[in-house]
C-alpha cells in the first residue's frame, strides 16, 4: 500500500525544487527508505527531494513545517544504525545533489564543502595541496561528508587523528523555522560562546540540516610503514595493545581481526594475509610518521607484540603490501556475506578489555548458535563484533538480535559505550536512554525541544521525546 501523497504539498515542493528533484514513485523511493542496518524500523515517505543549495534546503524546511510533514535528512545511505530512515509519511531530504567542495585554502589548512561530497573525493583534492582531511570510515569510497557529520562518523585512523567533529571548524545549518544558523569559526582557536558546532556534528539529522562544513585539514602524511602481528590468543594481543598505549606509542593506525574474521578475508580475496594463518587475532598497525620516526615506531611496536606472546611480527615499508593488509581490513564485511546475512554491532571500550569483549562475543555466539566475527579500531577501543545470519530464517534473526542486544550490554558493562562511531539511529534509542540516565535524556530532550519545538527533523531517532 502506497502512502498517500499531500497534493498541495507535492506541488509547493515541485515549485520550489523543480520536479525533476521531486521523486514519488514508490518503486523508486523505497530505496531511500533505509540504511545498511537491517534491524532498525523504517516508512515509506511520501516524497524524496534533492535540493541543490541551501536556499532550496531551507524552502523544503519551510514548506515541510507549514504541512505538518517530518523530515528525515539523508546522505548516501551508508549509515549502519537507520538513522537516516524514512519514517512513515515524511519527506526524505538527499544531500548528494550538493556536492561541491566550495575552496580548499592550503595557507590556513582548510576546506569549505556541502554535504554530499563523498570522503574518498575530498582526501583527493586536498592531496593535491599536500593536505590531508584524516576521517576515514571504511565506507570512505561512498560515503558522504553530510553523513559522517550526521554521526560523527571514525575510521580506521582514529587512533592518532580523531573521530570527524575533531576536523570540523564550523557549519551552516538550517533549523527547524527555515534560518540558517552559521556556527564555529575559521581560525585554529576560538572560544565564544558555546560550541554549537559539536552539538549538530553527531546529532544524526535531529536538529537541523546540515548544508555546508569548514573543515580542518592536516600537512599530507607520508606514506605509512605496517607492523602487522600474529597472537595464538586474543588476550595476548590485548596485552600488546594495552602495553602499546601505555608505553605512549601513537600509531597511526592499529586495527584488530579475530581468526574468524581473518579466515573470511582469505576466502573473500582469494589471497593469504600470511601472518594470519592459524592466528586467534591479527593486530595491524601503521606509521606515517616516515622515514627513522616511523622505523623506531614500528620497531618498538613490533618488539610489544613479540614481548606479549605474538608468534610472529612482521615490519614493511613497502606501501603496497600495506595497502594489501588494509584492503583486507575495510574487506571484513562484504567477506561475511559469503555465509550469509550480516548485522554489525558498534561497542567502543577501555582499550584494557579488548580481550574480554572479543571473548564475550565469542560465548554469546555459542549461546545464540550463530558465528560473531570480531574485528575493530584497536587503537580506540571501538570494536565491531558483527554477527551472521540466514537472512530468510525469522529464527536466525531473532537470535541475531538478541545477539546484538547482548553485545550491547557487554559493552556497557565492561565500562563502554553503546557506540563509537556509527551512531544510535533507530536501532540503540532503548539503549541510549540506559546509558544516558534520566538527568542526561532529559537534557538531550530539552535541548531538541529548543530547538525543533514540533518535532519536524528526523522523529524518533536517537531518543523519543515523551
Amino acid at each position: 500500500m502506497s502512502t498517500p501523497v499531500s497534493q498541495p504539498l507535492l506541488d509547493r515542493l515541485r515549485a520550489a525544487l523543480g520536479a525533476d528533484s521531486v521523486l514519488v514513485d514508490p518503486d523508486v523511493t523505497d530505496g531511500y527508505r533505509r540504511d545498511m542496518m537491517p534491524l532498525a524500523p523504517d516508512g515509506a515517505p511520501q516524497a524524496v527531494v534533492f535540493p541543490r543549495n541551501t536556499e532550496e534546503v531551507q524552502e523544503v524546511v519551510r514548506t515541510c513545517a507549514a504541512h505538518g510533514v517530518p523530515i528525515v535528512p539523508r546522505g548516501a545511505g551508508s549509515g549502519l544504525s537507520g538513522a537516516a530512515n524514512a519514517t512513515e509519511g515524511c519527506v526524505v531530504l538527499v544531500t548528494t545533489r550538493m556536492n561541491a567542495i566550495l575552496e580548499i585554502d592550503a595557507d590556513n589548512r582548510l576546506a569549505v564543502v556541502e554535504p554530499g561530497v563523498v570522503n574518498l573525493d575530498l582526501r583527493g583534492a586536498v592531496e593535491k595541496h599536500g593536505l590531508f582531511y584524516p576521517p576515514d570510515p571504511s565506507s570512505y569510497d561512498w560515503c558522504t561528508i553530510g553523513g559522517n557529520l550526521s554521526t560523527n562518523a571514525g575510521g580506521l585512523c582514529c587512533v592518532k587523528y580523531g573521530v570527524t567533529s575533531d576536523s570540523v571548524l564550523g557549519l551552516h545549518v538550517v533549523l527547524a523555522d527555515g534560518e540558517l544558523l552559521k556556527t564555529g569559526r575559521r581560525t585554529v582557536k576560538g572560544v565564544a560562546g558555546y560550541d554549537l558546532t559539536k552539538l549538530f556534528v553527531g546529532s544524526e539529522g535531529t536538529l537541523g540540516v546540515i548544508t555546508q562544513a569548514t573543515l580542518a585539514l592536516r600537512p599530507l602524511p607520508q606514506a605509512p610503514a605496517t607492523t602487522v602481528a600474529a597472537f595464538g590468543t586474543t588476550a595476548d594481543a590485548g596485552t600488546a595493545v594495552t602495553r602499546i598505549v601505555r608505553e605512549g606509542i601513537v600509531p597511526s593506525l592499529m586495527e584488530i581481526m579475530d581468526a574468524a574474521a581473518v579466515e573470511a578475508v582469505e576466502t573473500y580475496l582469494k589471497t593469504e594475509l600470511g601472518a594470519g594463518r592459524g592466528a586467534a587475532a591479527l593486530l595491524i598497525c601503521q606509521s606515517d610518521s616516515g622515514g627513522e620516526a616511523a622505523r623506531r615506531e614500528l620497531a618498538a611496536i613490533e618488539q610489544v607484540c613479540l614481548d606479549s606472546g605474538a608468534d610472529l611480527a612482521y615490519t614493511t615499508d613497502d606501501p603496497a603490501e600495506g595497502r594489501l593488509l588494509l584492503a583486507a581490513r575495510r574487506a571484513v564485511l562484504p567477506a561475511l556475506e559469503l555465509y550469509g546475512a550480516w548485522l554489525t554491532d558498534d561497542v567502543c571500550v577501555p582499550r584494557t578489555r579488548i580481550a574480554e569483549l572479543i571473548a564475550g562475543c565469542a560465548r554469546i555466539g555459542d549461546e545464540v548458535g550463530l558465528r560473531i566475527v570480531v574485528c575493530g579500531h584497536a587503537g580506540d577501543g571501538n570494536m565491531h563484533p558483527t554477527i551472521v545470519y540466514d537472512r530468510d530464517s525469522t529464527d536466525e534473526l531473532a537470535r541475531a538480535r538478541r545477539a546484538f542486544d547482548d553485545v550491547l550490554g557487554l559493552g556497557l558493562a565492561l565500562g563502554g559505550t553503546i557506540t563509537g562511531e556509527h551512531a544510535v539511529g533507530k536501532v540503540k534509542r532503548e539503549w541510549l536512554v540506559r546509558e544516558l540516565g534520566p538527568v542526561g535524556l532529559r537534557t538531550h530532550r530539552a535541548i531538541k525541544t529548543a530547538l525543533d519545538p514540533t518535532n519536524l527533523f528526523n522523529p524518533g531517532s536517537m531518543f523519543a521525546l515523551e
